[in-house]
C-alpha cells in the first residue's frame, strides 16, 4: 500500500528484453535503502525490486503489466516518480492507493497559470472508472485533487513543489501517464453496477 505522496524521482538506467518481460534498472538518492522483495511503485505502479547496486535497483514488469500501464513507453534517460511502501506508523498524507493502475490517459492540456499548472486528462470511460470533483486520483503515482471532473476527462492543479518534484514536470498534450482510481470509488461503482 501506498500514499501516492512521491519521494524522489528515479532516472532509467537500462531497459532489458526477457522474452515478455521487461527489466528496468533505475538510478536513485534512495536505491541504497532498498532491499530485494521490497516494493516500490514506479509512476505509481507496484513493483517488486529484484536487484540492488551501486545506486541503483531493478525491477521486472510482466506483459500484463506493460500492457496496462505506460511502463511499455519507457526510454533511457526518462524520469520516474518513486515511492516505497507505506509503513504502518506512518500518516497518510495522500490517500489509499494500491500500486495497481486502472488504465492510461492522455494528456489533452497543459495550462501554466500564474505560479501553477493544470493538466486535462482523457480516459476511456467504458472501463468503469469515475472520477468525482473534489476527489481524489493518483496520476503517474502522484495523489492529486480532481477538478473539472466529467464523463471521461478531468484536470488537475498542481503547485510549484509537485511540479518541480515529480515527472509532471515532463508531461505535456499527448503524453501518456497511469491512473489509479480512488479505492472507495471503485467500490461504490461497482455496487451501483450491481
Amino acid at each position: 500500500m501506498f500514499t501516492g505522496i512521491i519521494e524522489t524521482l528515479g532516472r532509467i538506467v537500462t531497459l532489458e528484453k526477457e522474452q515478455s518481460n521487461l527489466h528496468i534498472t533505475v538510478e536513485s538518492a534512495i536505491a541504497h535503502e532498498l532491499k530485494i522483495d521490497q516494493s516500490v511503485a514506479h509512476n505509481g505502479v507496484c513493483l517488486t525490486v529484484v536487484a540492488v547496486a551501486d545506486g541503483l535497483h531493478t525491477v521486472t514488469a510482466i506483459d500484463e503489466t506493460l500492457s496496462k500501464t505506460s511502463l511499455g513507453h519507457l526510454q533511457t534517460g526518462d524520469l520516474v516518480n518513486l515511492e516505497r511502501c507505506m509503513q504502518m506508523n506512518a500518516r497518510l498524507d495522500g490517500h489509499i492507493v494500491q500500486g495497481h493502475v486502472d488504465q492510461t490517459a492522455i494528456c489533452t492540456a497543459f495550462i501554466e497559470h500564474d505560479g501553477s499548472w493544470e493538466y486535462t486528462f482523457e480516459y476511456d470511460s467504458s472501463k468503469g472508472n469515475v472520477t468525482v470533483e473534489k476527489g481524489s486520483i493518483c496520476v503517474n503515482g502522484i495523489s492529486l485533487t480532481v477538478v473539472n471532473s466529467k464523463a471521461n476527462s478531468f484536470s488537475v492543479a498542481i503547485i510549484p513543489y509537485t511540479y518541480e518534484h515529480t515527472n509532471l514536470q515532463h508531461v505535456r498534450v499527448g503524453s501518456v501517464v497511469n491512473l489509479e482510481f480512488d479505492i472507495i470509488g471503485k467500490y461504490v461503482a461497482r455496487l451501483m453496477q450491481r
